[in-house]
């Protein structure tokens, strides 16, 4: 992928501060105009499953299949499901890709800076309603990585954004460059994760295949949203003649003449195929996906994934910036 001149913005010292500020921005651009959806918001973005049965009913087309009663559906010969109260005291899980790729694009609009943005948004709404929320960083390496154990609270909330702004990782990060393999990260949190969660896999999803095993296994257990971050550049480059070209994983550096029309099209045809690739690995896991680029409005984003995901969960929705789909 392309690590071009297009650096991510460098944390301020005293990064507890700067999580403050993020977070106030946040409050006041979009979780504010968000409150009179909080409601919604809840139910949609953090589906609750109790344990108490309240009704049954005809299958629909967007049901979860896991919820089919097959013993009512072999006597009535129509497929039923089974309706349970909502459990709204479930805690939310982030599973952070913290990996170098997520530090490409410009300053202040990297893909950190998009999912700092996503999380922030999403763990404060889900805290304001009295949910718990724990995240997992993960550097990329063989490592599972930093447990923050599920708390409430704003001071939780400014945790985490500390987490995700800061330049430097922790010092038990510290690892040779390598490909990412996501496969630590969900196999590590499928143990970690005793009770029924509500799940957020923030990552680009530039890993080593194998990863969409991890995670549908994840998914049989828990409600897993898969928020891929991009950048419109990893999809197509423009002229822009000589160019350096390198890869944040593995340091590999290669120079480009982005000028020729050739190379361009051979990119954005080895971008399809890699985007046919991934989408192809969510379908397999079964997981909603929320697709974020750092070109887009978090506000309508959110909003979208929202009315996707309230009226036809698991269903698919096409770009541009936000997809909402079954993966």
């Amino acid at each position: 992928m392309p690590d071009t001149a297009r650096p991510a913005a460098q944390a301020a010292p005293g990064a507890p501060a700067a999580a403050e500020r993020l977070l106030q921005r946040l409050e006041w651009k979009v979780i504010r105009p968000l409150d009179g959806l909080l409601q919604g918001a809840s139910r949609t973005l953090l589906r609750g499953c109790g344990i108490d049965l309240a009704d049954l009913r005809e299958y629909q087309p967007h049901d979860d299949v896991r919820h089919i009663d097959w013993n009512v559906t072999a006597r009535l010969a129509t497929p039923h499901v089974r309706v349970y109260t909502e459990d709204r005291d479930m805690t939310a899980w982030f599973l952070l890709d913290l990996s170098p790729s997520v530090d490409f694009g410009a300053p202040g609009q990297a893909k950190r800076d998009l999912a700092a943005g996503f999380v922030g948004v999403l763990a404060r709404l889900l805290q304001r309603h009295g949910n718990r929320v724990g995240a997992v960083l993960h550097d990329g390496s063989a490592a599972m990585g930093q447990v923050l154990p599920a708390r409430g609270g704003r001071r939780q909330v400014l945790q985490l954004l500390h987490a995700l702004i800061h330049n430097a990782p922790p010092p038990s990060f510290a690892a040779p460059p390598g490909v990412t393999d996501l496969r630590r990260l969900l196999a590590g949190a499928q143990g970690l994760l005793r009770r029924r969660s509500a799940v957020f896999v923030v990552s680009d999803f530039l890993s080593t295949p194998g990863w969409d095993k991890p995670l549908a296994r994840l998914a049989r257990r828990h409600d897993v949203v898969a928020v891929r971050l991009l950048d419109p550049l990893e999809l197509t480059l423009p002229d822009m003649g000589l160019l350096l070209l390198r890869d944040p994983e593995t340091g590999e550096q290669l120079q480009v003449d982005t000028h020729a029309r050739g190379f361009r099209h051979r990119f954005a045809r080895l971008a399809a195929q890699r985007e046919a690739e991934l989408r192809e690995s969510l379908s397999r896991a079964g997981v909603d996906t929320l697709e974020l680029s750092t070109d887009d409005d978090l506000l309508a984003a959110l909003l979208r994934f929202m009315e996707l995901r309230g009226h036809h969960p698991r269903t698919a929705a096409t770009q541009p910036a936000l997809a909402a789909r079954r993966g």
